[in-house]
């Protein structure tokens, strides 16, 4: 499917700029130019069909239909989904899970939205089809909401409202139920289209200089890192390489766009996929970054509760990927 880019790529490192074959340079090069068009490629068209989807899917819509009914449970698995369909990573998502809370929207069901949201999105999806082919794709987006469902759903069970700042009990208590007043404006889709453009726009802005960095960074991996450099720390014979993975993980930052090139890099020097996602999983789910700002709404402690059972469901989720792949 792809094979016309890697021609590109071999083209204008072995022809034009005539690098060797095995070279460090070389390899790192042919693999920036490869997997930096191939990933552009598929987040312009995949955030661009999402973009057609959220503009008949407004985020209004869906935040009044979790708050003013009841699912019998399956409105953890609602915000997960509705996690999916939003490009955020876990700092962006904050001010919608705030939102969320001033709503009056349960806890539980604001947190799986709060993990699923930065993990499994459009920009997260195309790079992994980019990257690991469609079986790998879907078993990482089945389990990804599976992980914000089950989360937000045992979260929900501990009762961890009073955990809340007084800030947010403040609000809470002050909040009242309002009708819902939102009103479908029929548009065609030629009229939609500007603001689906824009929206692109804006959101390839944001993401393409990470997709960049971290390719850069598995490109300089690739080529100058031997093979089975990494294996000696992380390879599927040391029973504890996910769980210190996932810690190793947490004081770093990115979102998918920036980490996910550098998990394949490190897929390929022989780190098992289970592992390497649940680094990516970490990365992006469990950050410092998101930490400060959840201050704002939670209490140190119910962050602390929030980052180990998201940490525990992750380390799960890896083993599991080992065991599957």
């Amino acid at each position: 499917m792809f094979d016309w880019i890697q021609r590109i790529a071999d083209w204008f490192v072995f022809d034009l700029l005539q690098l060797e074959k095995g070279q460090h340079l070389a390899e790192a090069l042919n693999f920036f130019i490869y997997d930096t068009t191939k990933i552009l490629l598929l987040l312009f068209v995949i955030i661009f069909l999402m973009g057609v989807i959220n503009s008949y899917f407004p985020i209004d819509k869906v935040r009044n239909f979790l708050s003013r009914n009841k699912l019998y449970g399956f409105e953890y698995l609602m915000a997960s989904l509705f996690g999916v369909v939003t490009p955020f990573c876990s700092c962006s998502s904050v001010p919608l899970f705030i939102g969320f809370v001033k709503g009056g929207i349960p806890l539980g069901v604001t947190f799986a939205f709060l993990i699923t949201s930065p993990l499994v999105n459009e920009v997260a999806i195309g790079l992994f089809i980019g990257l690991f082919g469609l079986k790998i794709t879907a078993i990482y987006v089945v389990s990804g909401i599976c992980l914000g469902t089950i989360s937000g759903f045992i979260l929900q069970k501990m009762n961890l409202e009073r955990f809340l700042t007084p800030w947010v009990k403040e609000v809470l208590a002050k909040a009242q139920k309002e009708q819902d007043r939102f009103v479908v404006e029929e548009q065609s889709f030629q009229q939609r289209l500007p603001i689906i453009w824009a929206e692109v726009v804006t959101i390839l802005k944001g993401v393409v200089p990470y997709v960049i960095v971290g390719i850069a960074i598995g490109g300089l991996m690739h080529g100058y890192i031997p093979e089975g450099f990494f294996e000696q720390y992380m390879s599927k014979d040391n029973l504890f390489a996910v769980p210190i993975a996932t810690l190793l993980a947490v004081p770093m930052y990115s979102n998918a766009s920036g980490i996910l090139p550098v998990v394949q890099v490190l897929v390929a020097k022989g780190i098992p996929i289970g592992t390497a996602i649940a680094f990516m999983m970490a990365v992006v789910g469990l950050s410092l970054p998101e930490a400060m700002l959840l201050k704002k709404v939670m209490t140190l402690k119910l962050i602390g509760i929030f980052f180990g059972v998201v940490g525990l469901c992750i380390i799960f989720s890896g083993y599991l990927f080992n065991l599957i792949l």
